[in-house]
């Protein structure tokens, strides 16, 4: 089965020094929750957001919403064929179980995802549809024991969604970077065995994760 990390995604609570930040406080009280209980968006906390480590990838959320909804809907997914893992700038790792159904509205993803990082679990009729677990990119890795671990990202050798897709080799995992701008670190670059650039022009998420995923379909269901 083919697995798909989205890492270092753009996807966390408010951390706790931005907390007490006039910005996070005034949207706080506009929603009525706690400022610990709520995704942290530069749409409304870019004042507290200025000086923050890491500052590019973070605060865009929506990024990983809309993302999630093409993924989620693809023949690929659909078919059971393909393993989800969202592993967050924070060091936290979402799993996805088969046939979640990702809310279309961003506002209730938000909710929905507030929730999972209070309650670690969501449960539906018995059966858990998200899990979140604190683990970070290398033990990911180890507990999905791919045969390879490709990367994709501007950075990366020259290549094509075709091209990388018919060259994956079976049980690999792709990995995108979950985040608008900048590049993988480190720390997620070493547990590459390769990087591609499938693209001259950097792409948004959704639009890399659903062209990946098209050209994979066509080399097992065609």
């Amino acid at each position: 089965m083919l697995s798909l990390i989205l890492a270092e995604s753009s996807l966390e609570l408010v951390p706790t020094e931005l907390q007490n930040h006039p910005s996070v406080l005034a949207h706080s009280q506009k929603i009525e929750k706690n400022p610990a209980e709520i995704l942290l968006d530069n749409s409304w906390h870019f004042a507290a957001m200025k000086n923050l480590e890491d500052e590019i990838k973070r605060g865009r959320p929506d990024l990983i919403h809309t993302s999630l909804l093409s993924i989620c809907g693809s023949p690929l997914y659909l078919e059971k064929k393909i393993s989800v893992y969202i592993h967050t700038i924070s060091n936290s790792v979402i799993i996805l179980r088969n046939q979640v159904r990702i809310p279309k509205s961003y506002h209730r993803f938000a909710g929905l995802m507030e929730q999972l990082f209070q309650e670690k679990e969501i449960i539906s009729d018995g059966n858990i549809l998200l899990e979140l677990k604190n683990m970070n990119f290398e033990d990911l890795i180890n507990s999905i024991s791919p045969s390879e671990v490709v990367g994709l990202s501007t950075s990366g050798k020259d290549d094509s969604f075709q091209n990388t897709a018919k060259n994956l080799k079976k049980d690999a995992c792709i990995v995108v970077g979950g985040f608008q701008k900048g590049h993988f670190s480190d720390r997620i670059k070493n547990k590459l065995d390769k990087i591609l650039s499938v693209n001259k022009k950097s792409l948004e998420l959704h639009v890399v994760t659903s062209r990946i995923l098209y050209e994979y379909e066509k080399t097992i269901f065609m």
